[in-house]
This record gives structure tokens, C-alpha cells and sequence, in this order.
């Protein structure tokens, strides 16, 4: 995600990175040398000049499909963002919780702690098709690691992790059933915020709808100097590619958010989270306790 001060203007005024510039420059470049092309060929071969009307009426209904393309996204977006506000929660609630009960087993409540901290880089990891627990992985037991690397789900398998964990601190008397049942409910609502989270990402805008606005903005686009040409002479090349700068830029935006737990420049900044999530239960782990063998679980 791209840092910026909302309230200053010319400062990012330049800026490409995060701007889509990069994704439509080659969109946009078209349309204007079509433009140009239409423009000449008006000029010097025959009159190409057809009533605006339609553009007009056409323009504002495609301006109504961009605004509802661009909300939809948006509302991924932000909902992703929620989810991941729910995990930073549910792990800091879990340790808050855990800490309480186990302050007599330093051990064991380090090994919660470090395998909670994993869950969102695994979580992180698998949105992006990807399988890692991050820096946890040089912090937890090699083996247990390899075991949780292996299944089908990480997160999943790193949440039944804390689950287990959990379970053995109730074995030990550390607390009772409804106490262990309590703080797992906040091992589930990460899990749920997960799903949450693939929800978004495996469910696009429908493919009818991101097809009708595509071909209806090529159609709007290309089709624009011949409406413009017989008022706006040249300046039809000008007006031709801040429409289509416009457009294509809102349609690009909306691409760009929909799906937001990627690397791409304006999607949610997971790794920071997941860094701070980690620092957070960092400076919980007891200083002298060593990475647990996790048998205790089993």
C-alpha cells in the first residue's frame, strides 16, 4: 500500500506508483492515436461526423456502471480490511486471555504465543496462493513446522495448533473446560475471519457484468472523435484521451481493489500487519522460556 498525506495535493501530483498510469497507458494511447487517425482522415478524405446525442446519453449511464463497479470494490476492500482488524484483535485477545491462566507455565504459553503470531502470516501466505509462516517458522519446532507444512490448509492446521495447545494447558489444570472453551472461541473467530477473507478472494465481480462495462467502454471510447470531430477539430485528440484516461483509470481501480491481499500497490499492507502482530506477541513470550517441543499437544 502507498503512504500518503491526504491533505497535501501537488506533492503526489507526479507520482506513478499506485496511480494506474502504468496499467491503462497503453489503453489510453490507443484511443488517442485513433482519435488522431479520425481526425485526419475527417480532414483530409471524407466527413466521419455523426450526432453526439448518443454519446451523451450513452456517457452517462457507462459514468453510473464505473461508480457501481468502483463501490463494489471498494466494499471488498474495506470488508478485507475489517477482517484483518478482527485478526489483530482475536490475537491480542487470545493472548491477553491465555496469559492470565498461564503464568505458571511459561512454556507452554510461549508456544501459543508464537504459534497465534503465525497464524496471519499463514493466513497472509495462503490468500496468496502461497504456503510460509514467515519469520515463526525459525521460531517454532522444526518438526512440528514440517508437520503443519504438510497439510492440506497451513492456517488451518497452525489454528488446530493453538487449539491443541490450549487443550493441553486444561489437561495440566491450568484452567477448566468453560475457561479453555472461551478463549477458543478466539482460535475460531481468526479461523472465521479467514474465511471471511477467501470469501473476497475467490468470489470476483461477476464475469457478464466486468465484460458488458469493458466492451461498453471500447465501444464509448473509440467511437467518441467521431462525435467530437466536426466541433472539436484537433482538440478532439485533447478531449478523447481525458475521457479515456478517466474511464479506463475507474474501471483499473476497481480491478486493483477488488481482490486487496496482494502485493499490488494499493491492496492491504498484510505483511505490516502481520509484523506488527508478531512484534505485539514478541514482547509477551516469557524471557526465559525455549521453543517447546510441542509434545505436550500431540
Amino acid at each position: 500500500m502507498v503512504e500518503y498525506d491526504p491533505h497535501r495535493w501537488w506533492s503526489y501530483f507526479h507520482y506513478v506508483k499506485g496511480s494506474m498510469v502504468r496499467e491503462i497507458v497503453a489503453r489510453v494511447m490507443v484511443c488517442v492515436l485513433w482519435s488522431a487517425g479520425v481526425v485526419v482522415f475527417h480532414a483530409r478524405v471524407h466527413a466521419l461526423d455523426i450526432p453526439a446525442t448518443v454519446h451523451t446519453l450513452a456517457g452517462m449511464s457507462l459514468s453510473l456502471l464505473l461508480v457501481f463497479r468502483t463501490n463494489s470494490s471498494y466494499d471488498r476492500f474495506w470488508e478485507g480490511r475489517k477482517l484483518w482488524g478482527g485478526i489483530v484483535n482475536e490475537t491480542r485477545n487470545l493472548a491477553r486471555g491465555a496469559g492470565v491462566f498461564l503464568r505458571e507455565s511459561p512454556e507452554l504459553y510461549a508456544a501459543l504465543l508464537r504459534w497465534t503470531a503465525a497464524f496471519p502470516f499463514a493466513a497472509a501466505s495462503s490468500l496468496r496462493g502461497k504456503a510460509e509462516l514467515g519469520p515463526l517458522a525459525k521460531e517454532l519446532p522444526a518438526d512440528a513446522v514440517a508437520q503443519v507444512m504438510a497439510s492440506q490448509h497451513v492456517p488451518f492446521a497452525v489454528a488446530r495448533r493453538m487449539s491443541e495447545l490450549l487443550d493441553a494447558a486444561r489437561r495440566e489444570g491450568r484452567f477448566d473446560p468453560y475457561v479453555q472453551m472461551q478463549l477458543d472461541q478466539n482460535v475460531q473467530l481468526l479461523v472465521d475471519y479467514l474465511g471471511g477473507c477467501e470469501r473476497i478472494r475467490k468470489t470476483p465481480i461477476p464475469f457478464a457484468y466486468v465484460m458488458h462495462l469493458r466492451r461498453a467502454l471500447l465501444v464509448y471510447c473509440y467511437t467518441l472523435p467521431f462525435a467530437l470531430v466536426r466541433d472539436f477539430g484537433w482538440m478532439t485528440v485533447l478531449a478523447t484521451f481525458v475521457v479515456a484516461y478517466v474511464f479506463f483509470g475507474i474501471e483499473e481501480i476497481g480491478v486493483e481493489i477488488e481482490d486487496p491481499f496482494g502485493h499490488d500497490d494499493n491492496d492491504l499492507p498484510l505483511d505490516l500487519i502481520c509484523a506488527t502482530i508478531h512484534a505485539n506477541l514478541a514482547a509477551l513470550v516469557p524471557p526465559a522460556s525455549a521453543s517447546p517441543s510441542d509434545s505436550s499437544a500431540a
